[in-house]
């Protein structure tokens, strides 16, 4: 497949396909219209799950200005490849403007079109094919549907296809899509701690494909102390670090930028937890959500838990219980203040899962005049 467009050129073509459809050319443009058909075009195969079939030839053709961009898609026993020309004689033909593609793809819920599309289908001269549905029409309808509809799967399904333990093991995707649904159609940085498959450098990447999946227009990154580089794809980079490091984790974020969403599923260890909550915290764009998986370590000594202890601040449930009285920082005389009090919006508690909120939190308390029962800073008596 041709050159693809790099992690910064994507960051502009997700982000254009939220405006207007000149501004779309504008930015296809400015990449090259070949390096973003190739772009789209590997978007495409990886969002439609062909499987392995009968061996069909579809050839897509992307139009941009005067010229048509052609691939050549073939499938047969080991599933959709990419030619590298153009189908001769191909079962199906499906055309459609690149801008609307791009739109398509990578824009908001509900901006998805089909007005340029052009879709035709070869063997039609021969009376069997109304028989019988051709293998070519079930290829076309994958293609298509994953244009049309890039937020009809769920996560749960998606954790299944793709091998990832959040769901089977543990029943996250609920959870999940309470606090990630009215996320999903935003042009999203993505950050999860933890690649999976443990020490073996050749597996994991699971979630990161979910995530890839699930949120159409966000850049995906993981992190593993593991050095599991290979997994990087389109729209996924994966990076090596040790959570616990600040200085891996600034690096981190100089090559990511500020995310929009943390997800801690690395060691489970406390300590490494909150050593990445006060690097990554700080740093979550407002509006974003910072998630710690597999809280049941807080529990377990050899994760640096506490057996018979609920509410020490050195594990990571006691350290997220503090976060609830900064909360109400506001409205509490003689506490300690703590770097997360003007940023902590919610917390949300689910079976070994957390949320936290990252908002301002600067509405102030109750008036002064108010008694509390205690010595008042304003100096109101009791």
């Amino acid at each position: 497949m041709q050159t693809t467009v790099d992690r910064t050129g994507l960051g502009r073509l997700i982000s254009a396909a939220g405006g207007s459809a000149d501004g779309i050319t504008a930015v296809i443009d400015d990449l090259g219209a070949d390096a973003v058909a190739a772009t789209v075009v590997r978007e495409l195969l990886h969002r439609a799950d062909v499987p392995a079939g009968p061996d069909v030839a579809v050839q897509v053709g992307l139009r941009h200005g005067d010229a048509t961009i052609r691939y050549g898609l073939q499938v047969g026993s080991a599933g959709i490849a990419h030619l590298p020309e153009p189908v001769g004689t191909p079962d199906a033909s499906l055309t459609q403007d690149l801008t609307e593609v791009v739109r398509s793809l990578f824009g908001p819920r509900g901006a998805q079109s089909s007005a340029s599309r052009v879709v035709h289908w070869g063997h039609l001269e021969d009376p069997s094919a109304f028989d019988r549905p051709l293998p070519a029409y079930d290829v076309v309808r994958r293609l298509v549907d994953a244009l049309d509809r890039p937020y009809d799967i769920g996560l749960a399904e998606l954790c299944v296809r793709y091998g990832s333990d959040k769901w089977g093991h543990h029943t996250y995707p609920r959870r999940y899509e309470q606090h990630f649904g009215p996320l999903r159609d935003q042009p999203l940085t993505i950050l999860e701690i933890g690649v999976g498959g443990f020490g073996d450098q050749h597996r994991g990447g699971a979630s990161l494909e979910v995530w890839r999946r699930y949120f159409p227009r966000a850049l995906v990154y993981g992190l593993d102390i593991v050095d599991k580089s290979h997994l990087t794809d389109q729209r996924v980079t994966v990076l090596q670090g040790d959570q616990s490091s600040p200085a891996d984790l600034a690096r981190v974020v100089e090559v990511m930028g500020r995310p929009d969403i943390v997800i801690d599923d690395g060691s489970h260890v406390s300590a490494h937890l909150l050593a990445s909550f006060a690097s990554l915290f700080p740093v979550l764009r407002h509006g974003g959500l910072y998630v710690m998986e597999d809280l049941q370590t807080s529990y377990w000594p050899t994760f640096g838990g506490r057996a018979g202890t609920y509410d020490d601040p050195a594990t990571s449930l006691g350290f997220l219980k503090t976060l609830v009285d900064g909360l109400h920082h506001e409205e509490i005389v003689g506490r300690t203040p703590a770097f997360t009090d003007p940023d902590i919006g919610g917390v949300h508690f689910y079976h070994n899962l957390a949320f936290v909120e990252k908002e301002r939190n600067l509405d102030g308390g109750a008036p002064s005049w108010i008694p509390r029962g205690v010595r008042q800073r304003a100096g109101v008596p009791d």
